[in-house]
C-alpha cells in the first residue's frame, strides 16, 4: 500500500461519526447536537403520549424475541409516532415499516419474522460479509478501504444476547424521564451501538457495551 493509500485509510477510519471499525477506541459515546432552540424550549413543550407508551412494557419481549429469535438485525424504535422499522438478514437491503401494536400479535411476527437461533444469525453475518469479501466486485474497490474492511471483519465481535436484553429493559425507563426523554432508537447488531435520540434533538450514539456505563453515567 502507498503512502497516499495509507493516508486516505486514516481520513476514512479517523472522519466517519461511526466508520466501519465502529465508535473510536477512547468513546464511551458520540453527542451530536442539535437544533439548541428545541434544547431551551424542551422542558416547556407539552409532552405527547404515544400508543407505544401505552403498550412498551408488553412491546419490550417482543421486540428482544425479534432480535434474538428471529430475522432482524437492526431495528428503529420511533416513540413519538409507534414507527417500528427493522432490517432482515434474510433481506439485507430493504428496510421494513410496522405499526408498534401489530408486533404484539404472535402471529403477525410469525409472518414477517423468520425464526433463526441467535448463534445461527450471527453465523450468517460472517457467512454474509464472508461472501463480499470473496465477490469479484470487491475486488476492485480501493486498496485502503478494503484493507479497512477486512480488517473490521477479522476482529469483528457482535453484540451479546446479554446485551440486547439490557437495551430493550432500559429504553422505557429513558422514555419516561421528565424532562430529557427518549424520542426514538436504533439498536444494530451488526454494528454493534445504540443510537438514542431525546426530545431536545440531542443524539447519542453509544457501544453496546458501554451502554450500561452510560445509563449509570448519565441516569439521575
Amino acid at each position: 500500500m502507498t503512502e497516499s493509500e495509507r493516508e486516505l485509510e486514516e481520513l476514512v477510519v479517523e472522519e466517519a461519526i461511526v466508520s466501519a471499525t465502529g465508535l473510536k477506541p477512547n468513546a464511551l459515546q458520540v453527542g451530536i447536537k442539535g437544533d439548541p432552540s428545541l434544547r431551551e424550549t424542551a422542558v416547556g413543550r407539552a409532552r405527547h403520549t404515544s400508543v407505544l407508551d401505552e403498550i412498551y412494557p408488553q412491546l419490550a419481549p417482543c421486540l428482544e424475541n425479534i432480535m434474538l429469535e428471529r430475522s432482524p438485525y437492526h431495528i428503529f424504535i420511533g416513540f413519538n409516532n409507534g414507527e417500528i422499522r427493522t432490517r432482515s438478514l434474510f433481506d439485507p437491503l430493504r428496510e421494513e415499516i410496522h405499526s408498534a401494536e401489530r408486533l404484539l400479535e404472535k402471529a403477525y411476527c410469525n409472518r414477517h419474522f423468520p425464526a433463526i437461533a441467535y448463534p445461527d444469525k450471527i453465523q450468517l453475518m460472517r457467512e454474509t460479509y464472508d461472501f463480499i469479501l470473496s465477490n469479484e466486485h470487491f475486488q476492485r474497490v480501493p486498496v485502503f478501504w478494503k484493507n479497512i474492511f477486512e480488517r473490521r471483519h477479522e476482529s469483528w465481535e457482535p453484540m451479546t444476547e446479554q446485551e440486547i436484553t439490557r437495551i430493550f429493559q432500559t429504553l422505557g425507563v429513558l422514555r419516561s424521564l421528565e424532562d430529557y426523554y427518549l424520542r426514538n432508537a436504533t439498536i444494530s447488531i451488526v454494528q454493534s451501538i445504540v443510537r438514542l435520540q431525546f426530545n431536545c434533538d440531542g443524539t447519542q450514539i453509544v457501544r453496546a457495551e458501554d451502554f450500561q456505563a452510560f445509563i449509570e453515567n448519565n441516569l439521575p
